[in-house]
């Protein structure tokens, strides 16, 4: 178990990571966000010459920041949960209850990023209006969640049930 353990906490270590990293990006999408709306601001009141293509990078960055967000708090259970019944119900229900929604979430991910491939490659030949950029830009916000999803909660689940085979209680980051 000693050396299971280890390479148990590498695993944790590169998750960790990779959740930091889209903190980051989504961090450096909201800062451009703020300066383009500064410069919207700027230019419409000063100059009287209105940017028209900061509301089609708005909605291309505002992707980037949810989906990324939503990914890393995945990874860091810190979405909403309800969590009173299933605490209720002891620590052996409680921990398979957490398994299934890891497994549950995991496959969500999965559907989400196979669906957002078809949408990827079949948005290559319309470009984003002003941007003129493959409106596939804006789908590969929703195909990096599903798959950052897939592997964050599916990494979990098999943490969880190489934990729960030991007779131990997954302690990673139990926020949810």
């Amino acid at each position: 178990m000693e050396q299971q353990s280890g390479s148990l906490s590498k695993v944790e270590w590169f998750l960790d990571r990779l959740s930091g990293l889209c903190i980051f990006f989504a961090s450096i999408a909201l800062v451009v966000l703020i300066a383009t709306f500064g410069w919207l601001v700027f230019g419409r009141y000063v100059l009287n010459s209105t940017p028209t293509w900061v509301e089609q990078l708005a909605l291309l960055l505002i992707c980037y920041i949810a989906y990324l967000g939503a990914a890393a708090g995945v990874h860091e259970q810190s979405h909403l949960g309800v969590t009173l019944f299933r605490d209720m119900l002891g620590d052996t229900v409680s921990n398979l209850l957490k398994l299934l929604n890891d497994v549950i979430l995991a496959t969500f991910g999965l559907v989400m990023m196979i669906a957002c491939m078809e949408l990827f490659s079949f948005g290559w030949a319309t470009l984003l209006p002003m941007l003129d950029i493959p409106e596939s830009f804006r789908t590969l916000s929703a195909l990096l969640c599903g798959g950052l999803v897939f592997v964050f909660a599916g990494t979990r689940a098999v943490l969880r049930f190489i934990y729960l085979l030991n007779g131990q209680s997954y302690s990673g980051k139990e926020v949810y």
